[in-house]
Formats: structure tokens, sequence, C-alpha cells
């Protein structure tokens, strides 16, 4: 009898089922929907067909595992980032997909570009940073105050124009410096110096 009670038929296949084979349905008496999950997927995939829709098909995939629908690879549950929001509690792509589309984006909102014309670039500066010519390109220079993508570099490279803010004027004064000619100011007033011309 208490074995009988845990189960529920199935109004559509007729099969007794264990009540967690189907959904939930507040509206209905037992608190469970009339056709099984199962049932119910075959259902709703055939009322989307008859409308022309277009549906994805069902794949079957081991447990533990899902269908990444960006790569098309069936993953393990690790290979996913967590989605307190989906079904599964799973993103909608696997964690390689996601880099792809973040980078992707990242390049797009921050640059203009896709990631064929900053590879045509890269590969028009042999794959090189411009200023060392000696490290991969991997960074996009661009100008902060028009935007304007001016190059490929290295993450050094890049990182000694942002932090000597862009100035022209200090990136002389550098290449002076490292050359030997450091410039020694001249006390022409109190707390006033004059850099030699």
């Amino acid at each position: 009898m208490a074995s009988e009670e845990r189960l529920k038929r199935c109004s559509r296949c007729q099969e007794a089922k264990p009540r967690a084979a189907f959904a939930s349905n507040k509206s209905a008496r037992d608190g469970l929907q009339a056709y099984c999950r199962e049932c119910w997927s075959a259902y709703h995939q055939a009322r989307q067909l008859a409308k022309g829709k277009n549906i994805r098909p069902r794949v079957e995939t081991p447990e533990g595992h899902k269908l990444c629908r960006g790569c098309g690879e069936v993953k393990p549950h690790s290979e996913w980032h967590r989605n307190a929001t989906a079904s599964d509690g799973l993103a909608t792509c696997c964690k390689t997909c996601k880099a792809a589309r973040g980078r992707q984006g990242h390049l797009k909102r921050n640059y203009g570009l896709t990631e064929a014309e900053r590879d045509e670039m890269v590969a028009s500066q042999m794959g090189l940073c411009v200023i060392c010519l000696k490290a991969p390109a991997v960074h996009v220079d661009h100008c902060h105050k028009t935007g304007r993508v001016r190059g490929v570099l290295c993450f050094n490279c890049n990182s000694g124009l942002g932090l000597l803010g862009d100035d022209p004027e200090a990136m002389y004064r550098a290449a002076d410096y490292l050359e030997g000619n450091a410039w020694k100011p001249t006390l022409v007033a109190p707390g006033v110096y004059q850099l030699p011309s």
C-alpha cells in the first residue's frame, strides 16, 4: 500500500512512475503535472513543431554530464560554472565557451574589433610587439583620449605606456635617461626648477 502511494500514473503513457518523475503543478490536486517529464517533453516538442517553431533535439547525456550548445561537446558538470537560476543549476555554456565569448565581447566593447581583425593586426606585425620587437604581441593598445587602436603590444610595453600616462614628452625623457643623458634641473627660484632644453 505504501509503495503504491509513492507512485503516480501518467495520463499519457499510462505508466505508474515515482512522484519525482513528474514536474510540479500547484493548480493540480496532488501538486504534480498529469504527464510525466518524458511525456511532457515529447508533448511540448510536438506542439512547438506544429506551430512551426524550431526546437533543439534532445541529446542523451550520461549522469553528471551536460551538452554544451556552443561547442557541441558533452562535458562533466565540473566543466560548467554554477547558475542558481537555471533549472539544472548550471550555466548555459561550458567554461571554455564562456571564456571565448568573454574575450570576443571584451574586444568588441572596448576596441570595436573582432578576433579576426586583432589576429590580422598581429600577423601584420609578424607576431611581435611593435615597441620591443622581442615579445609576442598579445595586448591591444589604444589611445585613451580618442579610443583609436594603435597596435598590439606585449604586456610590459603596454603597461609602460600606461604608466607613463601615454605622454610622448615623458617617453623622450625616459629615452634620454636610458642613453645616459640624465637631466639635472636648475633651481631658478625657491621651489621652481628649470629643465635643460
